[in-house]
């Protein structure tokens, strides 16, 4: 599986950010797509996932209310909508998917073993 994230950039705190994510390859419509990120000198911290077989979305304590995952009726875009965004969103933000549930992701990122390349997105104070 093949991920290509876009979206990224810089916004004032408060503002909005949309992430998307495509997934291709084999099975990649089948496939859980979540999002974590990772700051400098940080770990990573899994940001919200959404499952395949039920649409059951999850969020990080940090982002719930402000962020929303959705994905297109061909399942294999995962966007990541960024509301009320704060300085301590700032990070680089990748995509995952994986054929593991998104329990597993959001308890450890690493659980997933496809991610594509980061995008950076900087909130300013």
């Amino acid at each position: 599986v093949q991920l290509q994230a876009s979206g990224g950039g810089l916004v004032q705190s408060g503002g909005s950010l949309r992430l998307s994510c495509v997934a291709s390859g084999r099975a990649a419509s089948r496939y859980a797509m979540g999002w974590f990120r990772q700051a400098p000198g940080m770990e990573r911290e899994g940001v919200s996932c959404l499952n395949n077989n039920d649409d059951s979305a999850y969020y990080a304590d940090s982002v719930k209310g402000r962020f929303t995952i959705s994905r297109d009726n061909a399942k294999t875009t995962v966007t990541l909508h960024m509301n009320n965004l704060k300085p301590e969103d700032t990070a680089v933000y990748y995509c995952a998917t994986d054929r593991l549930q998104c329990g597993w992701f959001m308890r450890d990122p690493y659980n997933y073993d496809h991610w594509g390349q980061g995008t950076q997105v900087t909130v300013s104070s």
